[in-house]
């Protein structure tokens, strides 16, 4: 994630952002890719009818994830409330995502891995969120 650290140094604002937003944006990036491979994998399975609701929450978590990454990305004219309501449905996402997947781990490795990806995203939202004071 090297091009992340890069762009935000290059980038003319005053600071570069905290390390809770660059954390965030890059668990947000591997979560997003993470459940979308998740859900092609779930496509795959024999059983696919079973996992109907894994492939929604693996749909809706990446959406959100890569919202919250782009936003992320922006550092001109942050809007701090949005984004704050942005981290929260993300983090919101994540865990739903993360409990469906864990439902299906014991029979499905893609879902464990996932899972975990979702647990971790969800972990830097919240921290994010915790940093960032709710009147900016």
């Amino acid at each position: 994630m090297q091009a992340i650290q890069d762009m935000f140094t290059l980038h003319p604002s005053a600071a570069p952002p905290s390390s809770a937003v660059r954390d965030c944006l890059a668990a947000c990036l591997e979560c997003a890719f993470a459940c979308t491979a998740c859900a092609d994998a779930c496509l795959a399975e024999a059983a696919v009818g079973n996992l109907r609701r894994c492939i929604r929450r693996n749909a809706d978590c990446a959406d959100l994830c890569e919202v919250l990454g782009r936003a992320l990305s922006r550092q001109t004219e942050l809007d701090w409330a949005l984004l704050r309501a942005e981290a929260n449905a993300c983090a919101l996402a994540c865990e739903a995502c993360a409990g469906e997947c864990e439902r299906h781990a014991s029979m499905h490795e893609h879902c464990r891995v996932c899972a975990l990806a979702c647990r971790e995203c969800a972990k830097h939202c919240r921290r994010l969120l915790e940093q960032t004071p709710p009147s900016q």
